[in-house]
């Protein structure tokens, strides 16, 4: 049995859902949901289907079951609140993010996209991560190569050479649920890129307003072909910033703390909007 690690922390009427990356956990938020719940949200950091177990838990599930895990956790948060819904995810977290606020656009009134990964293209990634990740679906498809695994590599996605080596640790110990797994196997891989195909398909039915946030150099997923792709495609205001001590993984690196604040000058705005909208 998977331990679940979600959590919920109480706070006024708006609320924020986020939600982690692939082979991450509900931790790579916690930083994020402090502050937000801190500037008074009420805020629930979700766990992934198959997540926070073995490489096996995480291969039993699609992108599908993912995703009505992200639709659960909205219910929750719907049941318990009566103000503004945001959704806010880090690297693929992200896209489930946006693919929640194209099928829910009444119903999520912002989007956070921190470190969005549509391609696996940032300056660490192997050259053949642009060609090969691709075609992962289709090796799944045929029952090939399912028992390997992507095992990431330094940077691992953190500027902060401190808290990469608490990580790194922790990643390498086998306790998945405190930094998540250390490889990316094949068929979750294989599952990601379906479900980026399908986002990127849905990203014109995305209205909410969105905060686009991504490190300028990011390790793991270029600025240009993942976050501007998005700015330039939404049909909803955006607000772009581009984070230049940071690498991939924004919520825990350098400039974590400027994530929490424009996260929650973002939200404030559009609280105040809808306040001061006439019934």
């Amino acid at each position: 049995m998977i331990t679940d690690n979600s959590f919920f922390l109480p706070g006024n009427e708006n609320g924020v859902l986020l939600i982690h990356g692939l082979t991450g956990t509900p931790t790579e938020m916690r930083i994020l949901a402090k502050g937000l719940n801190k500037a008074g949200y009420s805020v629930f950091c979700m766990q992934l289907a198959g997540h926070c177990g073995d490489e096996a838990d995480l291969c039993r599930t699609t992108w599908q079951d993912w995703y009505q895990s992200v639709e659960d956790a909205l219910q929750f948060l719907a049941s318990k609140l009566s103000g503004c819904l945001f959704v806010g995810g880090l690297s693929m977290g992200a896209l489930l993010s946006l693919k929640l606020a194209a099928d829910h656009p009444a119903q999520i009134k912002g989007v956070g996209v921190f470190g969005a990964t549509f391609y696996y293209d940032g300056w660490s990634m192997p050259w053949f991560s642009k060609t090969f990740f691709p075609i992962l679906p289709l090796l799944k498809k045929l029952h090939l190569f399912q028992k390997r695994s992507f095992i990431e590599q330094p940077p691992y996605g953190l500027k902060d050479e401190r808290i990469r080596a608490t990580i790194v640790d922790s990643m390498f110990s086998g306790d998945s649920a405190a930094a998540g797994l250390a490889g990316n196997p094949f068929p979750a891989l294989a599952e990601m890129q379906l479900l980026a195909k399908t986002v990127k398909r849905q990203l014109p039915q995305v209205t909410s307003p969105c905060l686009i946030m991504h490190a300028e150099h990011d390790d793991i997923a270029n600025i240009n072909t993942n976050a501007r792709m998005i700015e330039k495609t939404v049909n909803a205001p955006t607000k772009f910033v581009s984070l230049k001590e940071s690498y991939h993984m924004i919520t825990i690196d350098r400039q974590r703390r400027d994530v929490i604040n424009t996260a929650v000058a973002f939200f404030d705005k559009i609280v105040q909007q809808y306040a001061a909208s006439p019934k």
